[in-house]
């Protein structure tokens, strides 16, 4: 395959959305899986985990660093854990394509290693901000290189004694708690992080599943150096956020009904259905259940009137990676929405703020960027072409504004929708999409509608 700007979407306008769907397993869920798993003493045996390009990562990450992992299979994996004292350095240096999550998580855990460790990555993933994680490590003890813009590449340096610190952080981020969290378990003593907003807590869950003592108490988290863990079965619920597409798509598309299985209801990350259900849809949620201790339910969707709502900022950071779709929503709603308190959205894959407004307006929605969030009046969506600047979530975020437009969108570079959702155009077909995936082979015209094979070494999380 060329460049992954060569590779573009086709959604026609129109249609509508049913019938029964089961979206791939959550991403953040399957990192750690691969995170924990590798540093447990025995075997951890998954199903459900995300044959995307970002987990992918992770999972070549520890087998150039001695881990046995065999799969993925249909979405499962045996990991043959080696320990927190087991890792061994890896032979070059470790390339994570696109993913934020793996190189910010692996930051703390490779802190605490007694080896030298040189993490890279895409261009995308070079220039997004580091120093978050690394003035914390440091603070800790470790030793981290970074560029003088503080960013990837990063050279973890081997053999530094970690302690514990006490760390208010100053933005709410589930990657930093979870990086500080994993160099904990190497540091003397304890290692306290208390959040100013509820961030994902699939690290605090797993750890404990995994049977190491965790202390939760409010906003404030800690744990204590030299514990163990031990391999367990997890099965991986469906991303709540790969589920968002299809919730606002059946939402806006006139005549859908659709059921949405297993997805995960982690409560920090449903802030998607509340400012979905606020804006008027009707989203019902049934047959709760546990899953390798996360909650899960089926999510049961139809067409609905939305209106412009003032999103509140509690909700911010239970749906920061379910804006980009969150806003086509707006767009299809009546009256005026309005986002703040999201400037983390212009260090993701993307500036996403600004991206979003760039290509709602293209389509001819009155859509303003401001510098922590948007301001959208709800209207019609009109056809033509946007660009993802690479940003996958972006790219099936616009897929979805057709079952509403007024004519065809093609939506440019595409690839790295691989990174979280490897199938989704086939399962956007199935529940009624009309939408082709193609590729400009040449730079002068498209090809053929064509199955794509991506790279397996592809941020939140």
């Amino acid at each position: 395959m060329s460049d992954s700007a060569d590779v573009r979407f086709h959604a026609a306008s129109g249609g509508r959305l049913a019938g029964r769907l089961r979206v791939p397993g959550d991403k953040s869920i399957s990192h750690r899986a691969i995170m924990l798993g590798s540093l447990a003493e025995g075997t951890t045996e998954v199903i459900g985990f995300l044959e995307g390009a970002d987990s992918l990562a992770t999972l070549a990450a520890f087998r150039a660093m001695g881990v046995a992992i065999e799969g993925p299979s249909g979405g499962k994996l045996r990991i043959r854990g080696v320990g927190l004292h087991g890792l061994h350095a890896p032979a070059d240096r470790l390339y994570l394509g696109n993913s934020g999550t793996s190189m910010r998580l692996l930051t703390g855990l490779l802190a605490g290693q007694s080896f030298d460790t040189s993490l890279t990555g895409d261009a995308s993933l070079s220039g997004r901000p580091m120093r978050r994680v690394v003035e914390p490590l440091t603070r800790m003890g470790a030793r981290i290189d970074a560029t003088s813009a503080g960013t990837a590449p990063l050279l973890i340096h081997g053999g530094s004694r970690l302690g514990g610190i006490d760390y208010a952080m100053p933005v709410a981020s589930a990657q930093v708690k979870s990086s500080l969290l994993l160099a904990g378990l190497y540091a003397r003593g304890r290692t306290c992080i208390t959040e100013p907003a509820p961030t994902r807590d699939h690290t605090e869950r797993m750890l404990a599943g995994m049977g190491y003592p965790v202390q939760r108490d409010g906003s404030r988290v800690c744990v204590e150096g030299g514990g163990v863990l031990r391999g367990i079965s997890l099965d991986i619920p469906a991303d709540i956020s790969s589920a968002a597409f299809f919730l606002v798509g059946a939402t806006i598309a006139a005549e859908s009904e659709l059921v949405l299985e297993h997805v995960g209801m982690n409560p920090t990350r449903t802030g998607v259905i509340d400012i979905l259900r606020r804006m008027g849809a009707a989203i019902e949620i049934g047959n709760r259940r546990d899953a390798g201790g996360e909650p899960v339910a089926d999510l049961f969707v139809r067409s609905a009137s939305l209106h412009g709502i003032e999103i509140p900022p509690g909700l911010v950071p239970l749906a920061i990676d379910e804006f980009p779709v969150v806003f086509i929503a707006a767009a299809c709603a009546q009256g005026r929405t309005v986002l703040r308190g999201a400037q983390e959205l212009r260090v993701k894959e993307s500036d996403r703020i600004q991206v979003m407004a760039d290509g709602l307006t293209a389509l001819g929605v009155d859509a303003t960027a401001t510098p922590d969030g948007m301001i959208i009046e709800g209207g019609a969506i009109g056809a033509g072409r946007v660009h993802s600047h690479g940003d996958h979530r972006i790219a099936m975020a616009f897929s979805m504004a057709a079952l509403r437009a007024q004519g065809d969108i093609e939506i440019l570079d595409c690839a790295n929708v691989a990174t979280s959702f490897p199938d989704f155009v086939d399962l956007a077909r199935t529940a009624g999409l009309s939408i082709a995936t193609l590729q400009d082979a040449t730079g002068a015209g498209l090809a053929a509608p064509c199955k794509q094979q991506f790279p397996m070494n592809n941020d939140t999380g």
